[in-house]
């Protein structure tokens, strides 16, 4: 398992430099930075990163936060906003204990994405995410800072790192498969169209919450296939 923190369009450097920091002490080396604001080389982020100057050093900078996760298998957002209504799978979270307590079955190339400072993830970011995870706060003020939020997703990670065993989940591009396959399925049973955005979210939800095998990947596909081949010879 490889497990990259990727840190969207930062404003402040003192923020990315305590990231840096919080990753050392929990023992995360890899950061991806998308579009930020400032040089991170400059005197802010060195400081607050103290002694993990080489996690910024080594960090990597993208343009767009579709090249970050471009080799990601598995990518989780982080939200403030969690939605109560069943049928809005866009900002439906799961708990970060829980996810912490589930992520070290699995193998593969894991991105955990954090928002701006200000207002988080987009819609259209969060429409990428295989599955979206909050951190519980209290309903009149869920908002944490940005590296405070890093800091108690990580040590909830750190916390649960040894406890499971491990298996081999189906990567970035199976599971892309997988959903043009529903896609595909969807408009072969004429499935209405206002309908498919958002039950297309919904099923990529239920896969990331189910941290789907690559034996489990190729059953579906199978399943998805020969479902797809019996409507069209109808």
């Amino acid at each position: 398992m490889d497990i990259s923190i990727i840190v969207v369009e930062p404003k402040y450097a003192g923020n990315l430099g305590a990231i840096a920091r919080i990753m050392k002490n929990f023992g995360f080396n890899k950061l991806y930075v998308v579009s930020p604001s400032f040089d991170i080389n400059n005197d802010d982020c060195r400081k607050y990163a103290m002694h993990a100057q080489e996690i910024i050093d080594k960090a990597e900078i993208f343009e767009n936060f579709e090249d970050a996760i471009k080799d990601i298998d598995y990518v989780v957002g982080t939200t403030s906003k969690d939605s109560k209504n069943e049928k809005h799978h866009l900002r439906k979270a799961t708990d970060v204990r829980k996810f912490a307590r589930e992520i070290y079955k699995i193998e593969g190339n894991i991105g955990i994405v954090f928002g701006r400072e200000d207002y988080g993830l987009l819609n259209e970011e969060l429409k990428k995410c295989d599955l979206i995870v909050k951190i519980p706060a209290s309903e009149e003020y869920p908002s944490l800072n940005l590296s405070h939020a890093v800091n108690i997703f990580l040590y909830e990670l750190f916390m649960n790192k040894y406890k499971e065993r491990k298996r081999v989940l189906a990567d970035g591009k199976e599971k892309e498969k997988l959903y043009e396959f529903f896609r595909i399925l969807m408009e072969e049973v004429d499935y209405p169209e206002h309908k498919r955005e958002n039950t297309e979210i919904m099923f990529r939800r239920i896969i990331g919450r189910a941290m789907l095998s690559k034996w489990e990947y190729h059953t579906l596909m199978g399943v998805f296939k020969k479902a797809i081949n019996a409507v069209k010879k109808k």
